[in-house]
C-alpha cells in the first residue's frame, strides 16, 4: 500500500482515527492524578471532534475500556474480596466502606449532571483545573503529612466517606477524580500508595455507574457510526489503560508527584495561551 494510499484511508475514517487517539488519551490519563476528563476535551477540541452532545457523552461513554483494564489487573483480588464478603468482616467492611465513598458522586451526579454537563464542560474551566490542580499536588508533596494508613482495605468508615465527598469535586473537568481521591486519601492520613489504590478501588463502582448512567441517557444519539467510534475508543482505552494501571503504583513507590503536577501546570498554560492567543 503506497503513502498516497494510507492517506486516503485514514482520511475515510477520520473519526476511527480520532476515537483511536482519545481512547489512548483516557486509558493512559483515567487513573493518573491528571484529569482524563479534562484531557479528552481538549483534545476533541484540538481535533475539532466536539461540537455536538454525542461528543461531550463520548468522554464518558469510553471510560468503559479503561475501568475494564483495571476490572482485569484486580481480578485475582475482586474474586477473593468476593468470596470473602459474607464470611469475612474485614472484606465486608470494606465493601460498605467502598460503597460509602461511592455514595456522594452517585446522588449529586443523578441530581446535578445534565447541569454540570450543560456548564462546566468548558476547556477555559478545564485549564485553569488543570493548572491549580497541579499547583494543589505540588502542595501536598511539601506539606509534613503524617502517615497513619497504609491498606487501602483498612481505612476508617468516616475516612471512605470523606475520601467519597473530596471525589464530588472531579465532576469539575481538570481537576481529576483519581487526584482528588488520593489527595483526599492522604489528608485524611493514607500514605500515597494505599491513597493510589483506593482511588482504583472506588474508581470501579464510580465509573461503572458513570457509564451506564450516560449509555441510557445518550441511548438515542447512538447511530453505527457512533458505535464503531465508542468501540474503537474503548478498546485503545483498554490497551493504554491497562499500560497505566501496571505501572502507576510502582511509580509512587519511588516518587511523588511533581512530575504530574508540573504536566497539569504545561498542559494547562498551554491549553489557555491556545484559547486566547492561538
Amino acid at each position: 500500500m503506497n503513502f498516497d494510499a494510507v492517506i486516503g484511508l485514514i482520511t475515510t475514517h477520520i473519526d476511527l482515527v480520532k476515537a483511536a487517539v482519545l481512547g489512548a488519551v483516557e486509558g493512559l490519563t483515567e487513573f493518573l492524578p491528571v484529569s482524563s476528563t479534562g484531557h479528552l476535551l481538549l483534545m476533541q477540541r484540538l481535533l475539532g471532534w466536539g461540537q455536538d452532545s454525542f461528543s461531550t457523552s463520548f468522554a464518558i461513554l469510553i471510560q468503559l475500556g479503561a475501568i475494564m483494564a483495571l476490572l482485569t489487573v484486580y481480578f485475582g483480588r475482586i474474586w477473593a474480596l468476593a468470596k470473602g464478603m459474607f464470611t469475612q468482616w474485614e472484606a465486608t467492611r470494606f465493601v460498605i466502606g467502598v460503597l460509602l465513598a461511592f455514595m456522594p458522586a452517585a446522588v449529586i451526579g443523578a441530581l446535578a449532571g445534565s447541569t454540570i454537563k450543560a456548564y462546566l464542560f468548558d476547556v477555559r474551566i478545564v485549564c485553569i483545573m488543570l493548572i491549580l490542580g497541579g499547583f494543589v499536588l505540588l502542595a501536598v508533596d511539601r506539606m509534613s503529612l503524617r502517615a497513619r494508613h497504609f491498606e487501602a482495605t483498612a481505612f476508617t468508615l468516616p475516612m471512605y466517606l470523606g475520601i467519597g465527598f473530596l471525589q464530588c469535586l472531579a465532576m469539575i473537568p481538570g481537576v481529576s477524580r483519581s487526584g482528588a481521591t488520593i489527595v483526599g486519601a492522604m489528608l485524611f492520613g493514607a500514605d500515597r500508595r494505599s491513597a493510589a489504590e483506593f482511588s482504583f478501588w472506588l474508581a470501579m463502582p464510580t465509573m461503572i455507574g458513570a457509564f451506564a448512567y450516560e449509555a441510557y441517557k445518550s441511548r438515542a444519539e447512538l447511530s453505527a457510526d457512533n458505535v464503531a467510534a465508542i468501540a474503537v475508543g474503548f478498546v485503545f482505552a483498554f490497551i493504554f489503560g491497562t499500560i497505566a494501571v501496571k505501572t502507576f503504583l510502582r511509580y509512587l513507590q519511588r516518587h511523588t508527584f511533581a512530575l504530574f503536577a508540573w504536566w497539569r501546570i504545561f498542559i494547562g498554560s498551554v491549553g489557555i495561551f491556545a484559547i486566547y492567543f492561538w
